[in-house]
C-alpha cells in the first residue's frame, strides 16, 4: 500500500491552488509548509488513514 497520497491546497494568502505530497501514515498531523507560488507559510492540519487524505484544512500562520 502506497502512504503517499498527493492532495491540492489553497493558499489562504495569494489564493493559488498547488499540489502537495502527504504521508498518511500518520492519524492526525500539524504542518507547516510554504507555498509554492507566494512562498508565504501555511499551516495544514490533516486527518488521514493508510493511504488517503480525510480531511485537509489551510489557514494563514
Amino acid at each position: 500500500m502506497d502512504l503517499i497520497a498527493e492532495a491540492e491546497v489553497t493558499c489562504p494568502h495569494c489564493a493559488q491552488v498547488f499540489p502537495l505530497k502527504i504521508d498518511t501514515s500518520q492519524v492526525e498531523q500539524t504542518l507547516v509548509e510554504d507555498c509554492t507560488i507566494c512562498c508565504r507559510p501555511i499551516t495544514l492540519t490533516i486527518r488521514c488513514r493508510p493511504g488517503a487524505i480525510v480531511d485537509l484544512s489551510e489557514s494563514a500562520v
